[in-house]
């Protein structure tokens, strides 16, 4: 399998492990793909959640934890792969967790949840390489043409994340569950990439997300043009994931029946698991009595329940009140393993 370059930086194999929040891709994880030659990503969502201090000051707390667990995975990589962190556009900290992270040593940061206009200038300075996460030709060609444009910078890379990816979605609830066949819209923004990448003599790897389970789906990611993948659901069932073992065997134990598209506080559609808090909550709204700031466009005041306190439950293990996001393909996990034999796996 070829090795994946993204500027001056190369990893071994061209497997991006997905950034997942809330906790539940931090440095053991990311450290442990990278360790075997991939690219491990942390998410930086309420990455500091279970930091002293956390329930007073998110921001503090989560800035702090960023450069904790980039050193962490860095240290357990041994120089190996390729440690990178996964800041949500919607966050809203979103500015000063890039910033925090290409500061910190960062080989990569992956933005998604949102267009990130303006993120070629918050790692200036920086050998940081940055990539857009978009799901329509529209949007990368936007996207492209805006930091050409604006910052005469073009990207180091472009993830294009499909209909079948877990957590928030860049599709509606409708699309998510009736588009079958994504390969003519990937194939697309391939092109569009790679015509961009040829105006302005610049290589531009595209990685595909969503739905990526198996050598199959990544020997087709191949064949369509893509020049790697990001994986995430497979690496929750790893004994290296950040989650709890709880948080694991719902993995395990998930049906094609468990699966569901749910509509987020903030408005995103979302596939997750549904269980007994997915179904209280369509039931009967939660109260919210506390705001953890971490949304940049969410009124406590109008919202069905905390995203973050119900994804702080579930990574904690309690999840009979806790929100556990996921990818499509998650009735096919079958047992925990760990990061070395998943990898070996894979390629």
């Amino acid at each position: 399998m070829k090795e994946l370059r993204i500027g001056n930086k190369v990893a071994k194999y061209p497997i991006i492990q997905g950034g997942m929040g809330v906790g539940v891709s931090r440095g053991k994880l990311a450290g442990a793909v990278a360790k075997e030659g991939g690219v491990g990503i942390i998410s930086s969502a309420q990455i500091g959640y279970d930091m002293e201090g956390f329930e007073k000051d998110q921001a503090s707390c989560n800035l702090k934890a960023i450069e904790e667990q980039i050193a962490l995975a860095k240290e357990i990589s041994e120089g190996n792969g390729l440690v990178g962190v996964n800041v949500m556009v919607a966050l809203k900290d979103y500015r000063e967790h890039v910033r925090t992270a290409a500061k910190a040593g960062a080989d990569v940061v992956i933005c998604g949840a949102g267009l990130p206009m303006d993120l070629p200038e918050l790692v200036e300075g920086y050998d940081t390489k940055i990539a857009p996460i978009v799901s329509s030709v529209r949007c990368a060609s936007l996207l492209l043409r805006k930091w050409k444009k604006k910052y005469d910078y073009l990207a180091d890379f472009v993830v294009i994340e499909g209909p079948k990816a877990g957590g928030h979605l860049g599709f509606t609830k409708e699309d998510a569950v009736s588009i079958k066949d994504f390969d003519k819209e990937i194939v697309a923004i391939i092109q569009e990439v790679k015509r961009f990448g040829r105006e302005f003599e610049k290589d531009i790897p595209v990685i595909v997300a969503g739905g990526v389970f198996d050598k199959k789906d990544i020997e087709h990611a191949f064949a369509i043009g893509a020049s790697g993948v990001q994986i995430a659901s497979r690496f929750v069932a790893t004994y290296e994931c950040d989650a709890s073992d709880a948080y694991k065997e719902a993995y395990v134990k998930a049906t094609k029946d468990d699966i569901c598209i749910i509509k987020s506080p903030v408005g995103m559609p979302g596939r997750a698991l549904r269980n007994k808090f997915i179904k209280s909550v369509e039931g009967s709204p939660c109260s919210v009595d506390k705001c953890y700031q971490c949304l940049a466009k969410c009124n406590p005041a109008k919202i069905p329940y905390c995203i973050t306190k119900a994804l702080i439950n579930a990574v904690k293990g309690d999840l009979e009140h806790g929100l556990i996001f996921c990818g499509d393909n998650v009735d096919r996990i079958k047992k925990i393993v760990s990061v070395h034999d998943l990898m070996a796996e894979l390629v």
